[in-house]
């Protein structure tokens, strides 16, 4: 399930630590407000014996932001994307994305417009070309790679492959990666993350395609990283 919340804000630019820094917050405090227990088990021991969480999000988007070097500029027309591959976590977010009428994200308050389910084209097993919205983060060695780093290619196949045995589902093969862009270095939570936005290729699943979609590629997809447009 993915589904696109529309929102605007009383701002008119946000601070570069509440761009991805208050995502966690925002959707445990969702999840809580319709199941505490699920969201408690979430964040202490993830999902059904596994350390990751299958849930994935956006930072804040918004469309014909004016562009101002070094700032995070906003518009009236801004959207945040949630999702997650699993149907039981699914139910509770999109319960309770539909009674909120306000985000509130970092120092700003997202007003909520709307919110649409995303019903995405169908998908065949086989080859499928999937880029982000939103960069994505990988590790290796402890620090982060970037698409080009070697090695990067290697922890991403790595990640994949985790999150298809979580789901139980077959693994992707044959990873390349077909365009990256600029480097992006964020904050949260005092510390940095760093990635970029990347087209890529496998061939993989249909079922696992269409579960990454609502959950991400690479890591911190929860802090609104590795989103897929």
């Amino acid at each position: 399930m993915r589904v696109r919340v529309d929102v605007e804000t009383d701002v008119p630019s946000l601070r570069w630590e509440d761009v991805h820094g208050p995502a966690r917050g925002v959707v445990y405090g969702l999840l809580t407000s319709q199941d505490a227990e699920l969201a408690r088990s979430l964040h202490d021991e993830g999902w059904r014996g596994h350390k990751l969480r299958p849930l994935g999000m956006t930072s804040p988007q918004f469309r014909g932001a004016p562009r101002k070097n070094g700032v995070y500029t906003t518009s009236p027309d801004g959207s945040v994307w949630f999702g997650s591959p699993v149907p039981e976590i699914a139910g509770v977010l999109a319960a309770a994305l539909a009674e909120r009428e306000e985000i509130r994200w970092g120092a700003a308050r997202l007003r909520v417009r709307g919110c649409v389910l995303d019903v995405a084209a169908p998908v065949e097993d086989g080859p499928v070309e999937l880029a982000t919205s939103t960069p994505v983060v990988v590790k290796g060695d402890g620090r982060y790679l970037l698409p080009g780093d070697e090695g990067f290619v290697g922890r991403l196949q790595h990640n994949l492959v985790h999150k298809a045995d979580v789901l139980g589902l077959p693994a992707p093969s044959g990873l390349r990666v077909l365009g990256a862009g600029p480097r992006r270095r964020f904050t949260v939570r005092g510390k940095p993350r760093i990635g970029a936005q990347v087209r890529v290729a496998m061939e993989a699943d249909a079922r696992f395609v269409r579960a990454l979609r609502a959950w991400g590629l690479g890591l911190d997809t929860l802090q609104g990283f590795g989103w897929i447009r």
